[in-house]
Order: C-alpha cells, then sequence, then structure tokens
C-alpha cells in the first residue's frame, strides 16, 4: 500500500512538472495560430499568417541569420578553447593548475549585464564600435567555461592510458588529439557545442548592448515585445522552441548512431 502510494505521488508530482513546463509552450504555439492581432483567448484561427509574416520580413530574417552566425562561431570557439584548456589541465602538472582552473570557471558565476558591460567599456577605450563579432567575444567568455567543464569532466584516467599506447607507437601530441582523444569524447563535444549554441541563441543582455544595426534575433524580438504580445511574437517564439527540437533530436540520432556503431 506504501509502494502504491508512493508511486501515485511520484507519478503526480512528475505529471505535475511537465504541465508547470511544457503549459506555456504549448498556449505559445497555440495563439501563434491566432486569426487576429490579439494573442487573447478567444482563439481564433487556425491561420498561418503570422509564421508568413515572419519570414518574409527582412529585419527578422536578417536577425536570424545573426544569431546563426554567432551561435555557431562563438560555440566552435568556446568548444575548441575549452577542449584544449581541458586537456592541458588534465594531462598536466604545473603551478597553481587549480588556481588556473578556478579562473576560467569564473565567468559562470559572473553576471551577463557586467560581461556585457565590461566589453561595451573594453571596445570604447580600443577605439571599436559595436558589431555583431563583439557579441562573439562576449559569448565565447561565457560559454567557454561551461565546455571547459563538460570536456574536463570526460578526460578520465582511461583516456590517458590509451593516449600513452598512441604515443608509444610514435603518435604526435598533434594526432593524439586529433585521432585518439577527440574521437574518445566526441560525445562530450557535440553536447558541449549543442548547449554553448542553445545559450549563444537565446542571450540578450550582452547582444542588446555591444550591437548597433546588426542585432540578433532575441534583440529583434524584444523590439517587437515594446509593442505588447502579438500572434507574430508567438510565431518567432514557436519557431525558436521548433529549432531546439530538431536540433536536439539530429544530435540524439547521431549519437545513438555513433554508439551503435
Amino acid at each position: 500500500m506504501t509502494r502504491q502510494l508512493g508511486n501515485l505521488l511520484s507519478g503526480f508530482y512528475l505529471t505535475a512538472c511537465y504541465v508547470f513546463i511544457l503549459l506555456p509552450v504549448a498556449v505559445l504555439i497555440l495563439f501563434s495560430f491566432q486569426d487576429g492581432r490579439l494573442a487573447v483567448p478567444p482563439f481564433k484561427g487556425p491561420t498561418l499568417q503570422w509564421y508568413v509574416t515572419i519570414f518574409t520580413s527582412d529585419r527578422m530574417t536578417d536577425g536570424l541569420i545573426n544569431s546563426l552566425i554567432v551561435g555557431i562561431s562563438s560555440s566552435a570557439i568556446s568548444v575548441i578553447l575549452g577542449f584544449l584548456a581541458a586537456y592541458g589541465i588534465s594531462r598536466y602538472e604545473f603551478p597553481a593548475r587549480r588556481l588556473l582552473q578556478g579562473v576560467i570557471i569564473l565567468p559562470l558565476a559572473v553576471s551577463y549585464l557586467l560581461v556585457g558591460m565590461g566589453l561595451l567599456v573594453t571596445i570604447s577605450w580600443l577605439g571599436l564600435g559595436p558589431s555583431l563579432w563583439t557579441v562573439v567575444i562576449g559569448h565565447v567568455v561565457i560559454n567557454m567555461p561551461l565546455a571547459f567543464a563538460i570536456c574536463l569532466a570526460q578526460l578520465g584516467e582511461h583516456q590517458r592510458k590509451i593516449e600513452w599506447a598512441a604515443r608509444d607507437l610514435g603518435a604526435s601530441t598533434f594526432r593524439v588529439l586529433a585521432q585518439v582523444t577527440m574521437p574518445m569524447i566526441a560525445p562530450a563535444l557535440v553536447a558541449a557545442f549543442c548547449l554553448c549554441f542553445t545559450l549563444s541563441w537565446d542571450e540578450f543582455i550582452i547582444a542588446f548592448l555591444v550591437t548597433r544595426f546588426d542585432v540578433t534575433l532575441p534583440v529583434v524580438i524584444w523590439s517587437m515585445l515594446r509593442g505588447g504580445l502579438s500572434p507574430q511574437t508567438n510565431a518567432v517564439g514557436s519557431f525558436i522552441f521548433l529549432c531546439s527540437i530538431v536540433m536536439l533530436v539530429v544530435v540524439e540520432l547521431l549519437l545513438f548512431r555513433k554508439h551503435r556503431a
């Protein structure tokens, strides 16, 4: 009886958690098909006019392309730098190694607002203007520690022994990295890239502070929200959610295929 009650309460708690998380997303998607300018009940529709609007809007497509450029570039740089830093700290002994590890992780505890303001002051001091590539730098600052932590957790002792075997067979350091270490922790690298891309895709504060004309999609959405909620903003949010789901499914299929192989 106690076990059945525990299972019932666990199921109820799990269902409540999923409802709490997914209900706002479901409402957002539903009212993205609203046939009218007000994204409030009662529901009138369905219609695809708001999706047609966002895909035919130059401002929206430019923001989408800019977000893809920033997300892919910053995520790739973050994973490369994070992997190399994790490899160096996990494979070599040197003074202040733990201190350096803490310094690398430190940006995770710093507010995005402080990072954005510091970056804005720095580029102003250097005589540079706000640009899309400044956003890339800011996103590398906040994402590289995350990639570093993920890679460091995967570089265990068993990989070290395989690397020693490769070195005994005459492999260079670069070859060990490219053909031994990276394939062994490929799932961690893919996961780090996807997580960094997701955070970069959604980040607003840094992108808002250090851009002027070439803005990312969150900044475009913020400018739209200044006029209030509308089915168009719901359509944009639904499209972003769909992209996240598709990326997750693709990653899972790739990793599952690799695991089976």
